[in-house]
């Protein structure tokens, strides 16, 4: 969604009806956003500003953000100004993506003391502006000096509102002079339009326009299409100031823009609030795919240097599978010094007594004598032999840690909000395996304990999957430290534990009681469930492994999420199939 001019005086004059309202507080929750709290009319409000460049906006929000434990200096200076202080007026300059917020209030002796907050929403250009009466600035979110624009921001300079060279419709008095200024005979297309009017005429975004022309069905590029347009972007903005406006969804794309809109509504910060939404759920995804990307980016580039040790270990061990050759060529030298003679030679064949005494060529290095040959074999030897020990407990760990790394890969790919990324971050970031990796990610692990009815243990994040099947309840993990409290500490021994065989997936567990009987079909429908619950979700036939939590173990020393189990039987289902 645009947040351009028109946007801009919609919510400034909502905001207007909050005039009188008292700052009680001021937050800053990141360099991009400043939140101001105030008190009206028996409740409390947020406004949120913003300055994002590709998500700048000002609004009231419902939606809490996490504050830093020592605030920015922006924030203790907007604090020192302006709490205590009383809204008096919310202003915007024509159609400018600029309002000004002036407070006023009485100081330590009772004088009459006025500040002004200026926010500017323009892109990479956002800035919010700490100014006195005078205009003069006592601080700024972001200092600009000369150097770098015309426009300068520093403190003790007077503030000057920036030059804007775009027309302004609302000097536009008659659609004449909209026609005149477009030239639209030079226009080939209609979608040349948006373009045109979004760089001639400043706060008319392109994209808006792009959605009215397809609200208002224009086809054409002519005389009365155009006066058609012309007519509703001036009753919108004049809208604007009796509330007729609301925001909607395009048809045609997952966008939104503001409309005229004459039905009554009981909320007074209409506008405000849908933007709220809107933005909130933006952030959410975008906050949502990157940390999910930038996470599993680091995975898989630790996924791939274990693969290169697993290779390396596997090439190892084809190594050692002739160190029994090694040991025979000792052997047979050391067995037949007699016959060999005391020179240095590159090539000796001699009898193989393991082998009905059939010849056997064996190399020797030529640089050495027979006898020291033979002991460079039975030192490779034992040297294979110690590393074939070594080596195969380092493929079971190496092999043990990948099916560990792949089974968060899985729970990454399968995650699908905030909550699970920072579910799994807080796991594995309890791993030797990912800990040195992760400091280096912007992702901040949250240590709060989200609460659940489900959880016995206070001091653990408990939120499975609840599904009801006829009087069954079935739960699913959703990462591995769940799905080990899942298995190990909640369920009853009677319950019944599902997982696809030899697949990644959740551990499901069907609650059991006595009052219920169990049924074939039951079991099905869990399988169906669980296997959707796995990397095999794509698959027509997937096997599903059940049996009684009493058969379920965890091995001393395993990772999250890994047990064994015995006594259990296996069924094929179609995820596809499952009964929600």
């Amino acid at each position: 969604m645009a947040f351009d001019g028109i946007v801009t005086k919609a919510v400034a004059s909502e905001l207007q009806q909050l005039s009188g309202a008292r700052i009680d507080k001021i937050f800053q929750p990141n360099k991009n956003n400043v939140i101001l709290g105030f008190y009206f009319g028996g409740k409390n409000y947020a406004l949120n500003i913003c300055t994002n460049p590709s998500n700048y906006r000002i609004h009231l929000t419902t939606h809490q953000k996490s504050n830093p434990y020592v605030a920015p200096n922006f924030c203790m200076v907007l604090r020192k100004h302006l709490i205590g202080l009383h809204i008096k007026n919310f202003i915007t300059n024509d159609l400018e993506r600029i309002i000004t917020i002036e407070f006023e209030g009485f100081d330590d002796i009772d004088n009459l003391i006025t500040k002004k907050l200026i926010i500017e929403l323009m892109g990479k250009h956002c800035n919010i502006i700490l100014t006195d009466e005078n205009n003069i600035i006592i601080d700024s979110l972001r200092h600009i000096n000369g150097e770098t624009s015309t426009h300068i921001i520093v403190p003790h300079v007077k503030y000057e509102y920036p030059i804007i060279k775009k027309n302004n419709i609302l000097n536009c008095l008659s659609f004449e002079q909209f026609l005149d200024i477009i030239q639209y005979n030079n226009l080939n297309n209609i979608n040349e339009l948006p373009d045109v009017i979004s760089s001639l005429f400043n706060g008319i975004s392109k994209r808006f326009i792009e959605n009215i022309i397809i609200e208002l069905s224009i086809k054409t590029i002519d005389s009365s299409s155009l006066e058609k347009l012309y007519n509703y972007i001036n009753n919108l903005i004049y809208a604007t100031d009796s509330f007729k406006t609301s925001i909607k969804k395009s048809d045609k794309s997952n966008d939104y823009f503001i409309i005229l809109d004459d039905s009554m509504s009981d909320n007074a910060f209409k506008i405000n609030f849908l933007l709220d939404d809107f933005y909130y759920k933006k952030e959410t995804s975008e906050q949502f795919k990157t940390s999910r990307d930038n996470i599993l980016k680091i995975i898989l580039q630790i996924l791939k240097k274990y693969k290169v040790r697993l290779n390396n270990i596997n090439k190892k061990l084809v190594e050692c599978n002739d160190m029994d050759i090694y040991r025979l060529y000792g052997e047979l030298i050391t067995s037949n010094l007699y016959k060999i003679k005391s020179e240095n030679i590159s090539e000796i064949e001699i009898e193989n007594y393991y082998d009905n005494n059939k010849l056997i060529k064996i190399p020797l290095n030529k640089k050495f004598s027979p006898v020291i040959n033979a002991r460079m074999y039975f030192k490779k030897y034992n040297k294979l032999k110690n590393a074939l020990e070594i080596v195969s407990t380092q493929k079971k760990e190496t092999e043990n840690e990948l099916e560990y790394i792949e089974s968060i890969v899985y729970e990454l790919e399968s995650s699908s909000t905030l909550d699970d990324i920072t579910d799994i971050f807080n796991e594995i970031s309890e791993n030797v395996v990912f800990k040195d990796n992760l400091s280096f990610t912007n992702y901040k692990k949250d240590n709060k304990i989200k609460k659940s009815k489900l959880t016995k243990n206070k001091n653990v994040s408990f939120n499975p999957i609840k599904y009801t099947i006829k009087d069954f309840k079935l739960l699913i993990g959703r990462n591995n430290k769940e799905n080990d409290y899942l298995t190990l500490k909640y369920a009853h021994k009677s319950d019944i534990w599902f997982h696809t065989k030899d697949i990644h997936g959740s551990h499901g567990v069907l609650i059991t009681n006595q009052n219920n009987i169990l049924s074939f079909e039951i079991l099905n429908i869990c399988a169906e469930i669980v296997a959707y619950h796995s990397k095999a979700r794509n698959s027509s036939n997937v096997p599903v492994d059940y049996c009684e939590i009493k058969y379920v173990k965890k091995p001393k020393g395993s990772k999250p999420g890994m047990v064994v189990y015995t006594n259990y039987n296996t069924l094929y289902v179609n995820p596809h199939n499952k009964k929600l």
